[in-house]
């Protein structure tokens, strides 16, 4: 799509400034600011439609490194036509904002590419929250009007052939570094347009760096990649932002490199590192309402495609049903998450999951399909200091009667809190998993000290 038209169905004419206006924004080099806000929205506004106006429609906006360069000569040549006086800061801060309203995503753009922002939240307009170190904090960027912020999102979805309007006025999409994006405008949303953004780290994370925030100890991690490479089936729960995808991502890289992996997910958010990749993403209908790819239909699909391990993102529907029986029919090593409080949450979600699939069975023949499938739960917690913790591993070791049993090999143990700092340990319970067998057939022994037996607790 070249540069003229994107920017055109995205923005709005603004008006020129008037000359009182554009007398007050000449302004002296000593000064901190551009005058009053409404001043340098003006000339924002004036320089960004004589940059639209002026360049070249047929450039390539692929090219984001020679059309920055381009739009910067542009802009020092306007401003020095005009006399306008900018300090350096002013300048730069101005240039920012135009080339992210013309090539990025308007005043979240600085949000997109700062350290340790995890989240970003637009509540309307005028309410913009991020979320960074656990925390959230309103942010002193506002949108010029409902519109504006509607232009920003029709700029992130439209790229992905995915449309929201009045007829549609929820979307889920994907930034173009995987980030995770969510958006409802009225009139479902009450408050004008609101946009959810999960930051997509650029640097995925890594074992290190989990235990370095006291996410997991060094004892489970040994036994989760045991686990992996074992092909055993893990299920890994939590509640919504608890970390679930990046723990998937990182017992993900467990799997050695020979195999084949099938990653199955509902926006593509998983780093492999492994070469014999093949991602599936779901797709939404289209405008007829024609053309949409389940999850439940792509776990079918894997099947079919040879897969010696098969990863879904997050199971929440009919699909639950799908796995399992890939599960207990020779796919093992099945890594996927789903949203619970806890690990026996999460067994009775499966429940209702599979029940969502259309097949009238009788609840102790799905409990039995779960108690086969599923070797191990990991359940991942956001804690009250924003902190994510694994805070229970725990295996399924069969039926007694209609019930399922479980067995917690590890739980987190809360010992205080400093400073708001939530402080405790991930300890072993001192039991040993029934599938032991299994990992020692696989060639490793663990020592008895990972599970607490035999040595002191620490």
């Amino acid at each position: 799509m070249s540069l003229l038209k994107r920017i055109e169905r995205n923005q709005e004419s603004s008006t020129q400034a008037e000359p009182s206006k554009l007398q007050e924004l000449r302004v002296k080099r000593a000064s901190p600011a551009v005058g009053s806000r409404d001043a340098y929205v003006d000339l924002k506004n004036r320089i960004q439609q004589r940059l639209i106006a002026e360049l070249d429609p047929s450039m390539d906006i692929t090219q984001t490194a020679e059309v920055r360069m381009t739009i910067q000569e542009m802009f020092e040549s306007m401003l020095a036509e005009e006399s306008i006086v900018l300090t350096r800061n002013e300048k730069r801060r101005l240039f920012e904002a135009i080339v992210a309203e013309i090539l990025g995503f308007g005043p979240l753009e600085q949000f997109l590419h700062m350290d340790g922002v995890t989240e970003i939240m637009v509540n309307g307009p005028k309410n913009v929250y991020i979320e960074r170190g656990g925390k959230i904090q309103r942010v002193n960027v506002t949108f010029e009007d409902n519109d504006h912020l509607l232009r920003i999102i029709d700029r992130i979805v439209a790229p992905l052939g995915r449309r929201i309007d009045e007829g549609s006025p929820m979307v889920d999409a994907r930034l173009p570094d995987g980030s995770r994006v969510n958006a409802v405008i009225p009139p479902i949303s009450l408050n004008g347009a609101s946009l959810t953004i999960r930051i997509f780290s650029k640097i995925p994370f890594t074992v290190e760096n989990i235990i370095e925030f006291g996410s997991i100890t060094v004892e489970a991690v040994e036994f989760l990649k045991a686990c992996v490479i074992s092909k055993l089936n893990v299920m890994i729960s939590g509640g919504t932002g608890s970390g679930k995808t990046t723990l998937l991502n990182i017992l993900s890289g467990f799997i050695p490199d020979e195999e084949r992996i099938v990653t199955i997910e509902n926006a593509a958010e998983l780093q492999l590192r492994q070469d014999h990749v093949v991602t599936l993403e779901s797709r939404n209908a289209n405008v007829e309402g024609r053309g949409a790819v389940t999850i439940q239909d792509l776990v079918i699909n894997s099947l079919r495609m040879r897969p010696d391990r098969i990863i879904v993102g997050e199971v929440r529907g009919g699909e639950a049903l799908d796995m399992l029986q890939a599960m207990n029919t020779g796919h093992d090593g099945s890594l996927a998450t789903g949203h619970a409080n806890s690990p026996r949450d999460m067994l009775s979600r499966l429940e209702t999951m599979v029940l969502m699939a259309g097949m009238d069975l009788p609840h102790r023949a799905i409990r039995e399909q779960i108690a086969s499938a599923i070797h191990l739960v990991v359940h991942q917690d956001r804690m009250r200091d924003g902190s994510r913790k694994v805070t229970s591993i725990s295996e399924i070791q069969g039926m007694e009667g209609d019930v399922i049993t479980t067995s917690e090999i590890f739980r987190f143990e809360q010992t205080n809190i400093e400073n708001g700092k939530v402080i405790g340990r991930l300890r072993p319970t001192g039991l040993r998993p029934k599938f032991m067998w299994k990992i020692q057939e696989s060639g490793i022994m663990l020592p008895p000290s990972i599970f607490g037996i035999g040595s002191r607790r620490r």
